[in-house]
């Protein structure tokens, strides 16, 4: 569903950069495939179909209102279903032209409705939603992933069983094992199983059976077996191994590599009658001899888009694994020395099949109808490619790794399952050129193997053509050989030739499945420059995957990379030698980019002091050096120890320096380090000492390259941060032009954009020019969106403009409030708070802020409720909220109502003095109804607030004498205040410079003295 999701729906040149799906054949089929599915899942799973996505898909309908009927509550183009979510969103959301849309059963709702046009909105859906599965699972499968990194041996559970010897499994291995175990049920007195079934007997296209949501996370199937001599087994089939799920998905026992293997384990009784059956002569189709796997792995996002990569970018066609393979079938190669020395080949053959039952098995796989290969929901190309992880091959055979998601660090490239032909004749003749040259490679002398290394780089080796047959014919592992002798010119061709295949995804994962990267780490130690610099471009370009750059580090190429910086590049006139260095550096500089990607590695450059050999190649006059050094310290920015040393070292000025440049991706990388490093006063007053913030501002001007404007506006906001360089961006008009970037921008620019406006107006100035530049429109508008970092510094900002009273009545009419208040439902802390917070402006500022808090159906109720977050940021802007709300004394009646004084009374033990400002405040307020003030001292709230006067901040000191105050006119409150001792903190507040602080603080000593002093009136009286 959408262009960066599948490989088989083709985009045409001329719309690629629209989104716009070519109207093919084959692009219809997959529409029509997509919509069966969707249809037929609602229908059949009508539970799972009300699974709410964790984001809605968003996309422009060719419905309008009235065509939704019953179900709906309709408002003139405006409507919402009925049916709401556990945090009582709605599950379908229509604002003309767009609709939102949270579940399956919606979707197919929906589509009933359209009739003849279906295949019109699922094409609309699949161009706007460029990766829905990530809508709707969400990153809930990313654990696997930051724990690689995480830990020391980078391996998750799932991926320790495969390193011992486990591998990956298809599901029609699964359903002919299964088939097979079934005939050892049916002879009653040989059986070796009372039965086998699968749980659930329908089947997906793609042959699995387990609901979609589990097959990312590599499940196939559930079976339920009864052995002889034990209780029923419940079984989980996945890519991973098969394991005893008790019933339910969540894994029992160890993983193992098969299924009879887990069942010898369980049962004697099996383990006993398979083995006087001769189970293995059966041609079990056990995962040992499943040699071909077909997997999707994860784009590597974040990785700076370089000229080299446009050449992979579309890869429609790939061949046979084993070309050598004649009509006949009978042609084979013998297997490649490194192969066997790590036992990638087993004891039966080599990775070719050995009997024509078993090339009978992988030609049906590679034969299956493209349109069923393209949707098989085990690897979703059609739902989403970047949930998947890499092919692995530590010890001799295929594996794939749990499905996850990335967020820490880069995630994994995306790589396309293999499409072959159906026969030889359609392999391209450069296939069979590769062929022969590859033989003279493997049987001729030293002089012919460097002649033959010459005739292949003549070829394009940047086709993917020339890149995959080299792969197919057993090239690979000639050229990795050849990094092993000691002849010079041979692993120079060598390293040339792979330097530019390793720009395919599938050979360079091959090269690390080899062990070769190991070689090439090594050769960063030859004396001989050329060779280094060759190894370290391959480095570079090979490192674009998680599993590639561990193993970099793990061999100590990070050490041997920062080593190749030692340079001294800015020279005027530099000789041939001195060139052949800075080339080194260059390169070195470009394989630590492509690994610094891992946190690691980001620890392991700065150990080997890489930072300052950085910082000096940040002088260069060359932009080839510059941009692979530039974007290396980008990347490490986000460790705030490279910030500090960025910002010691001097490189701010440097930074600045190159934000000028006419490289429009040095630009971009550029902004990107001071947009990471702003975070920091010292860099923003930097950036403004060496004059950065105008050349930031006029790269605004270059909003077609979205990458460079999300980097600039990113560089203005956290440069606004300061208040100084605020009134220097207004010097060059700098809001004006991020109020007009409001609109039709990615959501990585707008979260930029909306950040900076945020800061812009803290300035009353900027509130008014915010305001006539129709910002204020677009930034309730961005109300509605699910970007959760979005929707912080919208609220953020909206709050800030609140505060003007003109921008206020602009919100109010809007309908801005309810969007804010709303947002008080969303999940994320971070969110809730930053909604609170705006609240509190809006609500003072509005023109009936009682009448306008009580429209909104619940909201009252919903604010007593976060009381109860465990989140200090969440309960303090609440407090806030509280405090202003309890102004009116009808909503102040209504909090009281809904239990507001025993939930502020239960937080007042709290030592985050931020908290206590406006709990107190809230508390003060509250004080105002009814008996409020005998129920917080019941509460056991007064003692509490007495200890705030011991706080180092005067806010609190203000707002905890005003509650105690209010607190103060119930006598038993005044008694618990004096024996806590309130009266010697008070009297010396009483001679602060702040009148109403002194009233108050004389007002709480004269209830507690007054009371007294009845008290002995009284005692003399009797």
């Amino acid at each position: 569903m959408g262009v960066s999701l599948t490989r088989a729906a083709q985009w045409s040149p001329a719309s690629s950069g629209t989104g716009k799906l070519e109207f093919t054949s084959m692009n219809e089929s997959l529409l029509r495939e997509i919509l069966r599915f969707v249809e037929q899942f609602s229908s059949r799973h009508p539970q799972e179909a009300e699974h709410v996505f964790e984001e809605p898909l968003r996309w422009s309908t060719t419905l309008v209102a009235s065509d939704f009927k019953t179900g709906y509550d309709i408002r003139l183009s405006d409507l919402q279903s009925h049916e709401k979510d556990s945090q009582g969103h709605p599950l379908l959301q229509f604002t003309s032209p767009v609709v939102y849309v949270r579940n399956f059963s919606q979707i197919a709702k929906l589509l009933h409705l359209v009739e003849d046009k279906k295949l019109e909105e699922v094409r609309a859906c699949l161009e706007e939603n460029r990766d829905p599965v990530a809508k709707i699972l969400g990153p809930s499968f990313s654990s696997i992933l930051e724990k690689e990194d995480a830990n020391t041996d980078g391996l998750s559970v799932v991926d320790k069983a495969k390193e011992e010897g486990n591998v990956s499994l298809d599901p029609t291995a699964v359903k002919n094992e299964v088939e097979l175990l079934r005939r050892f049920c049916s002879v009653r007195e040989k059986r070796a199983l009372k039965s086998v079934r699968y749980a659930s007997e329908y089947e997906f296209s793609n042959g699995c059976r387990a609901l979609p949501w589990r097959q990312v996370l590599g499940e196939i199937c559930y079976l339920v077996i009864e052995p002889c001599d034990a209780e029923t087994l419940y079984i989980t089939y996945s890519t991973a191994g098969v394991f005893l799920n008790g019933g339910g998905y969540e894994r029992t026992s160890d993983i193992y590599k098969d299924l009879v293997t887990l069942l010898n384990n369980r049962s004697p009784h099996f383990a006993e009658h398979i083995n006087k059956q001769d189970f293995a002569a059966q041609e079990l189709p056990s995962t040992q001899k499943i040699q071909h796997v077909e997997s999707v792995d994860v784009e590597e996002q974040g990785q700076p888009q370089r000229s080299y990569e446009q050449q992979e970018k579309n890869v429609h066609e790939k061949w046979r694994q084993h070309a050598p393979y004649k009509a006949g079938g009978k042609k084979k190669y013998e297997p490649c020395p490194r192969w066997r020395n790590l036992g990638l080949i087993s004891p039966c053959g080599s990775g070719e099949e050995k009997s024509g039952e078993m090339q009978k098995k992988k030609s049906a796989l590679g034969a299956k109808s493209k349109m069923k290969a393209e949707l098989s929901v085990s690897s979703l190309p059609v739902l989403r490619l970047s949930s998947h992880k890499k092919i692995k091959t530590p010890a001799g055979a295929m594996q794939v790794d749990a499905f996850s998601e990335s967020s820490s660090e880069s995630e994994e490239e995306e790589e396309q399952p293999e499409r072959r032909p159906e026969s030889n004749t359609d392999l391209p003749s450069e296939y069979w050129q590769i062929q022969k040259l590859v033989k003279y490679l493997k049987g001729g002398d030293q002089t012919a193997t460097v002649l033959t290394l010459v005739h292949m780089m003549d070829l394009n080796l940047m086709q993917e053509t020339c890149q995959l047959a080299i792969r197919d014919v057993g090239g690979l592992e000639v050229l990795l050989n050849l990094l092993d002798t000691n002849e010079v010119r041979c692993k120079i061709g060598s390293l040339k030739i792979l330097r530019k295949i390793s720009h395919n995804v599938q050979i360079r994962r091959a090269i690390v499945d080899m062990r070769g990267l190991q070689s090439i780490v090594k050769i960063l130690d030859s004396p001989v420059k050329d060779l280094k610099a060759l190894a370290a471009e391959t480095i570079a370009y090979v490192s674009r995957f998680r599993r590639a750059r561990r193993t970099v580090r793990q061999y100590g190429g990070i050490q041997k990379l920062v080593k190749l910086l030692d340079c001294v590049p800015d020279l005027a006139n530099l000789t041939a030698h001195q060139q052949k260095d800075v080339e080194v550096a260059r390169c070195g500089a470009l394989a630590l980019w492509s690994c610094s990607k891992s946190t690691k590695n980001k620890v392991a450059i700065s150990k080997a002091d890489g930072i300052p050999l950085l910082g000096r190649l940040l002088k260069s006059p060359h932009e080839n050096m510059l941009i692979p050094v530039v974007g290396t310290l980008q990347e490490c920015a986000s460790e705030e120890s490279y910030r500090t040393s960025i910002q010691s070292l001097g490189m701010i000025k440097d930074l600045v320096k190159n934000l000028s440049s006419d490289n429009d991706e040095l630009q971009m990388h550029c902004a990107s380090a001071i947009f990471k490093c702003a975070e920091d006063k010292q860099t923003r007053d930097l950036v403004r000492r060496y004059k950065g913030l105008q050349p930031l501002v006029s790269l605004l001007s270059k909003s077609d390259n979205k990458q460079l404007l999300a980097a600039a506006t990113g560089a203005i906001w956290k440069c606004s941060i300061s208040v100084e360089n605020v009134a220097k961006f207004q010097e060059y008009k700098a809001l004006e032009t991020l109020v007009h970037l409001l609109t039709d921008q990615p959501e990585e620019v707008l979260v930029n954009v909306v950040g900076a406006v945020g800061e812009f107006s803290q300035i009353p100035a900027n509130k008014a020019i915010i305001r006539k530049c129709g910002g204020i429109k677009s930034l309730v508008n961005l109300l509605t969106g699910t970007n959760q970092a979005l929707l912080v510094n919208v609220t953020r900002a909206v709050g800030a403009c609140a505060t003007d009273m003109d921008n206020m009545a602009i919100i109010d009419q809007l309908d801005g409030v309810r969007l804010v208040w709303s947002l008080l439902k969303n999940p994320r802390a971070d969110v809730q708070s930053s909604a609170a917070w705006a609240l509190c402006p809006c609500i003072e500022n509005a023109k009936d802020a009682g009448e306008m808090v009580r429209s909104l159906v619940g909201g009252l109720e919903l604010i007593v409720n976060l009381l109860k977050s465990t989140n200090t940021e969440v309960l303090a802007s609440i407090c806030a909220a509280i405090a202003k709300i309890a102004r009116d004394k009808e909503n102040l009646a209504v909090l009281t109502d809904h239990g507001v004084v025993p939930l502020l009374a239960k937080l007042t033990d709290t030592t985050d003095d931020k908290l206590r400002r406006h709990l107190a405040e809230a508390i003060g307020h509250c004080c105002m109804w009814g008996s409020n003030r005998t129920s917080f001292g019941d509460a056991g709230a007064v003692a509490p607030l007495v200890q705030y006067l011991s706080s180092k901040d005067t806010a609190v000191h203000q707002s905890t004498v005003m509650a105690l105050y209010q607190l103060s006119k119930d006598p038993n409150n005044c008694i618990s205040m004096h024996r806590s001792g309130v009266v010697k903190p008070l009297i010396h507040i009483m001679g602060s410079d702040d009148e109403t602080l002194q009233e108050a603080a004389a007002g709480c000593v004269l209830n507690i003295r007054l009371l007294a002093q009845a008290n002995r009136e009284a005692k003399l009286y009797y």
